[in-house]
C-alpha cells in the first residue's frame, strides 16, 4: 500500500498474540501443541481483529513461528513484515524464547536490534555481557507526513521467578521446603525486576542517541511486563532535569523524552472541552462520551486472578503530542480491545490471548 498524502490517520497497534506457534510444532512443553481447528480458530481470531480495527502499523510480541504470521498479515494488507532474532528450539520441535515481529502498511526501510551498552553496564554493577531478555527490534517506518520515524517493538523480562527450586528432588521437611521457595521467589523476584529496568534503561539511552542522530520520531510499544507508574520503568517517561538551565530544558528537553500515548489522549480531549466551554458552544453526545470516559479508570490489559494492571503500553515523541508547537499528530483516540477477557465467548475467543490489544489513533493536525 503506497503512502497516501491524503491519509489524515495513523493507527498504531501493539498486540500480544500468546504463544503463536504453528502446530505440529510445541511451546515449552510436549503437550501443548495447537490442533489444526485450534489453529485456524486462533488465526481468524487475529485476522477479525485486523479487518476491524485496520491498524496502519503492529507490533507483535511472542511470536514463535514468524513466517506463518508474514503470510497472515500479507494477506490482510500488510506488505512490510520484519523480525530480528528468531525463538529457540529444543529437543526438534518443542519450541521456548518468542520473538517481536512488526508489521507496516507503510514501508520499513531499515531494521535493527538495539544491544546494551556494555561499558554502561560495568558501570551499573551488571555483568558484561547483560543482554535483553528478548531482543528489541527497531523499524524505520516511512509513515504518512511525518517520514521516516524510529518504531521500537519491546517485551520486558516477566516478573516470574528468575530462580526456581526442585522441590520434588530434595530430603527437606515441608517447612523447608517452603523457606528455600520462599527466599527463591524473593531473591528471583529481584533478579527479574533488576532485568526489565535494566533493559528499559540500555533502551531509553539508545534511543536518545539515535534520536540526536537522526532527529526521526520516535514510538515505543509493546508488552512492558510491569505498570509506568510504580518506579521499575518510569523512567520512560523522565521529563525533568535537575540543576539544568530553565531555558536550555525547555528548548531541547521535550525533544528527547516520551509520553504515554494515553495521557496525550487525556490532554487533547480535556484541551478540546476547555475550547468548547469557552466559546458557549453546547458539547455534542461524542464530546460528552470522550470526556466521560476521562473519568473512568483506564482500562487493564492483563488480568492475574482477581487483579488487574495495564501492562502493554504505546509511547510516543513530541511530534505526536498536540501541546507541542512542532508537532504533526495529534491522539484522537485510545483504545484498548478486551471483549475475549472480560466477557469471552468460547467460539470467538477460545484462543485469542491472555492480554488486552492496545489501538491508538493519530490524527493530522489542521
Amino acid at each position: 500500500m503506497p503512502v497516501s498524502e491524503n491519509n489524515t490517520q495513523l493507527k498504531i497497534a501493539t498486540f500480544n498474540l500468546f504463544n503463536y506457534l504453528e502446530p505440529p510444532n510445541a511451546c515449552y512443553e510436549f503437550e501443548r501443541i495447537y490442533s489444526a481447528e485450534q489453529w485456524a480458530k486462533k488465526q481468524n481470531w487475529i485476522t477479525a481483529y485486523l479487518q476491524e480495527y485496520q491498524p496502519d502499523i503492529i507490533g507483535f510480541q511472542e511470536v514463535f513461528s514468524p513466517n506463518s504470521l508474514k503470510i497472515l498479515v500479507a494477506e490482510q494488507g500488510y506488505e512490510y513484515f520484519e523480525v530480528v532474532d528468531q525463538p529457540e528450539i529444543v529437543d526438534d520441535f518443542i519450541y521456548r524464547s518468542p520473538v517481536v515481529a512488526i508489521a507496516s502498511r507503510y514501508p520499513i526501510v531499515d531494521i535493527a536490534t538495539i544491544k546494551p551498552n556494555i561499558e554502561l553496564a560495568q558501570s551499573l554493577g551488571l555483568t558484561d555481557d547483560f543482554s535483553f531478555s528478548r531482543k528489541v527490534l527497531r523499524a524505520t517506518v516511512e509513515a504518512p507526513h511525518i517520514g521516516n520515524t524510529d518504531c521500537y517493538v519491546v517485551h520486558f523480562k516477566s516478573k516470574r521467578s528468575m530462580f526456581e527450586i526442585d522441590e520434588q528432588n530434595n530430603t527437606w521437611s515441608p517447612e523447608k521446603t517452603i523457606i528455600e521457595s520462599l527466599k527463591a521467589n524473593v531473591a528471583g523476584s529481584w533478579g527479574s525486576t533488576i532485568q526489565r529496568g535494566s533493559e528499559a534503561t540500555f533502551l531509553m539511552i539508545e534511543m536518545i542517541e539515535r534520536r540526536e542522530a537522526t532527529n526521526y520520531p520516535m514510538v515505543l510499544m509493546g508488552d512492558f511486563n510491569n505498570t509506568l507508574t510504580d518506579g521499575v520503568l518510569s523512567h520512560l517517561l523522565t521529563d525533568t532535569l535537575r540543576f539544568v538551565s530553565a531555558i536550555d530544558r525547555d528548548a531541547y528537553l521535550a525533544k528527547y523524552c516520551l509520553q504515554d500515548a494515553w495521557n496525550l489522549f487525556e490532554a487533547v480531549i480535556v484541551n478540546d472541552n476547555k475550547d468548547i466551554s469557552e466559546s458557549d458552544e453546547a458539547v455534542d453526545s461524542n464530546k460528552s462520551a470522550d470526556i466521560n470516559q476521562l473519568t473512568a479508570a483506564r482500562t487493564p490489559t492483563h488480568y492475574y486472578g482477581a487483579s488487574n494492571s495495564v501492562l502493554d503500553y504505546i509511547l510516543l515523541s513530541c511530534e505526536f503530542d498536540a501541546s507541542y508547537h512542532d508537532s504533526l499528530y495529534q491522539v484522537s483516540d485510545h483504545h484498548t480491545y478486551d471483549r475475549h477477557l472480560i466477557n469471552p465467548i468460547f467460539d470467538r475467543d477460545g484462543e485469542s490471548t491472555d492480554h488486552g490489544v492496545v489501538l491508538v489513533t493519530l490524527a493530522l493536525r489542521s
